[in-house]
C-alpha cells in the first residue's frame, strides 16, 4: 500500500510503539486517529503529532462503535487499523486471580477482535484494507510470570491467523508483529516513557516494521514479523 493519504486507526497511541509509528506514518504523509484511555494525553499526544484524538478504552464494547464513528466522519473510509493497546500483569501461577485474567484479555484479545470486527464490516464492503496486530515474543514463547500476559498474546496470535484465513479472499492483509522487549512506559504504574537504552528497541524500531511490511505491494503480504534488539546483552 501507499503510506500517503491513506487513512489509519491505531488503538493505544499516545506514547511507546503507538506514538512512534503514528509519528512515521505522518512523516510520510498518512491520516492518523489514535486513541487512548485519558483524555488530556490523548488530546496532548495528538497536538504534538499533527493526529486526530478519540478518546476511549478498547475494553468498552461501546467506545469502540464510538471510535469507529468518529474516525469515519473525520475521515469518511478506514486503510489500515493497527491494534497496538495492550497491558501486562506478570505473576506466578499460584498468585493469577480469575480478575487478573480478565482484565488483560478484555484489552489484549477482546478488545482487539473487537476493533478488529468493527474493521472487517468496513474492509469487506471496500474490498481492500489492513489490520496490523501488535502482539510479542512472549506470544511465541512462554516464561516465568507470562501465564496472563503470554497466554493473551498467544490468542492474539492465533485470531490473526484465523483473520488471515477469513480475510484474505477480500483483499485485506492481516500481519502479526512480535516486538522483544521495548523501552516504553509498557508495565509502568506511573505511565511514564522507560529511559531510552543504548542497546534496547525503541519504539521507533517496531515503527520501521511496520512501515516496511505495509509498503509491500498490495499482491503480497508478511503474516508474522518478530524483531530483536540485535545484541541486548
Amino acid at each position: 500500500m501507499k503510506i500517503e493519504n491513506s487513512t489509519f486507526l491505531i488503538t493505544g497511541g499516545t506514547m511507546g510503539i503507538g506514538y512512534a509509528t503514528a509519528k512515521m506514518l505522518l512523516e510520510n504523509g498518512a491520516k492518523v486517529a489514535i486513541t487512548g484511555r485519558d483524555q488530556t494525553r490523548t488530546e496532548t499526544a495528538a497536538k504534538e503529532l499533527g493526529a486526530f484524538p478519540i478518546t476511549a478504552d478498547v475494553a468498552n464494547p461501546e467506545d469502540i462503535k464510538r471510535t469507529y464513528q468518529e474516525f469515519l466522519q473525520e475521515f469518511g473510509r478506514l486503510d489500515c487499523l493497527i491494534n497496538n493497546a495492550g497491558l501486562g500483569v506478570f505473576k506466578r501461577i499460584e498468585d493469577c486471580t480469575v480478575e487478573d485474567f480478565e482484565y488483560i484479555y478484555r484489552i489484549n484479545v477482546f478488545g482487539a477482535a473487537l476493533m478488529a470486527g468493527e474493521a472487517a464490516k468496513l474492509f469487506k464492503q471496500q474490498n481492500s484494507g489492513n489490520i496490523i496486530n501488535i502482539a510479542s515474543t512472549a506470544g511465541t514463547k512462554g516464561f516465568e510470570g507470562g501465564s496472563i500476559y503470554a497466554s493473551s498474546k498467544f490468542a492474539l496470535r492465533g485470531m490473526t491467523q484465523c483473520w488471515q484465513a477469513e480475510l484474505r479472499k477480500h483483499n485485506v492483509r492481516v500481519i502479526l508483529i512480535n516486538p522483544s522487549e521495548v523501552t516504553t512506559a509498557f508495565n509502568v504504574a506511573t505511565r511514564e516513557e522507560k529511559p531510552e537504552v543504548p542497546n534496547k528497541l525503541r519504539g521507533e524500531e517496531i515503527a520501521h516494521a511496520i512501515k516496511s511490511a505495509l509498503e509491500m505491494d498490495d499482491r503480497g503480504f508478511i503474516p508474522e514479523l518478530t524483531v530483536w534488539a540485535t545484541n541486548p546483552f
